[in-house]
């Protein structure tokens, strides 16, 4: 097997294929893991309940369990099981319970008053779901890599450059007339997967912002589960500090369509930043300390704006569009790229 893309989902994929006895290869135009993937960040959230989509829901559950196997695998800690939260409108409380009671998902409300620090919509309660957290994300990448270092049915292949990849066979060509063939392929580079892979594809920029809380309130926000559907108009979220991390906050008012994957300027950045801060996502605001500011990229299909993993050929797999998802769902994947390695298994939702 070869993998196009040391993130998340790749590395995983590997790990997966590895332990089923797999001659896997590796492959990243960067380090890896790659610290500029989409992947590298302090943290990424684990939930799973949309009372739109009760199987997707279950789905995505599973992914809970299998980060904590993970976690027993390589014998690392880097899931802060402290739950998620989401604000709904008190109307629509009893039929966001009545899902979770569908699939399963152990919640419980939160009166706003329970978390002063954080500004809820006018009119809203938070849906504690216990078992979510915050994955330490650019930590659980380097766990992943230095088990992948050690199995030797594994290779690692950093500063590698792929000048292509037929979806037909599976060959991946290599700078200097190289190319490796292998049962399958997975392209996963995330949002330069335009450049290997053709498929209907919407690049977003997201600005992302790193906040350090006062001294007083650091007990607090230890104990604090990450939180969506806040400030203003309810399109913020927040992802708590703790085990070295910082609070970092960003809203879905500041995600836009983008044409290429760039740094941009710090003098842009601060705009979106002052934007993010601006819906009022926490009570007295001027005693937080902003550290860094940050923009992603991410693809989605142009179709759905959801992630997917595509089979574009009879031995090549993509996982072009992953979304703000991406990280949490990548254990699913690496199933069922597994799956399409030893079985006919078919393209499907994830």
């Amino acid at each position: 097997m070869v993998v196009v893309g040391a993130g998340v989902t790749g590395l995983l994929s590997a790990v997966r294929c590895a332990l089923a006895g797999h001659h896997v290869t590796v492959l990243d135009r960067d380090a890896i893991p790659n610290p500029n993937s989409t992947s590298f960040d302090q943290h990424r959230a684990v939930r799973a309940l949309d009372p739109a989509d009760l199987a997707a829901s279950r789905r995505i559950a599973v992914a809970h369990r299998r980060w904590m196997g993970l976690e027993a695998l390589t014998g690392s800690k880097f899931y802060r099981r402290v739950g998620m939260i989401t604000a709904w409108a008190a109307d629509e409380v009893d039929t966001v319970l009545k899902a979770a009671a569908a699939v399963d998902l152990p919640v419980s409300l939160v009166e706003p008053d329970d978390l002063p620090h954080v500004r809820f919509p006018e009119g809203t309660v938070g849906l504690l779901e216990k078992h979510g957290g915050i994955l330490l994300a650019d930590h659980a990448l380097q766990v992943l890599v230095r088990w992948l270092t050690d199995q030797p049915n594994v290779s690692l292949r950093p500063w590698q450059e792929v000048k292509a990849v037929d979806p037909d066979t599976g060959r991946v060509y290599l700078p200097d007339a190289e190319y490796l063939d292998s049962d399958l392929t997975l392209v996963a580079t995330g949002p330069w997967s335009k450049d290997l892979v053709d498929l209907p594809m919407v690049l977003h920029r997201q600005t992302l912002v790193y906040l350090k809380p006062p001294e007083q309130l650091a007990p607090a926000w230890e104990r604090t589960p990450g939180i969506g559907r806040i400030g203003t108009r309810g399109h913020a979220w927040m992802l708590p500090p703790g085990d070295g991390t910082l609070l970092k906050v960003s809203s879905a008012s500041v995600c836009r369509e983008a044409d290429v994957v760039t740094t941009g300027s710090a003098v842009e950045e601060r705009r979106w930043a002052e934007q993010v801060l601006g819906e009022q996502i926490l009570t007295e605001p001027d005693r937080y300390t902003v550290m860094a500011v940050k923009r992603c990229h991410y693809l989605v299909d142009a179709e759905t704006g959801a992630a997917h993993l595509v089979r574009i050929g009879p031995r090549t797999w993509a996982r072009t569009a992953s979304g703000g998802d991406g990280f949490r769902t990548a254990p699913l994947v690496a199933e069922k790229i597994l799956q399409a390695l030893t079985t006919d298994y078919q393209e499907g939702t994830i």
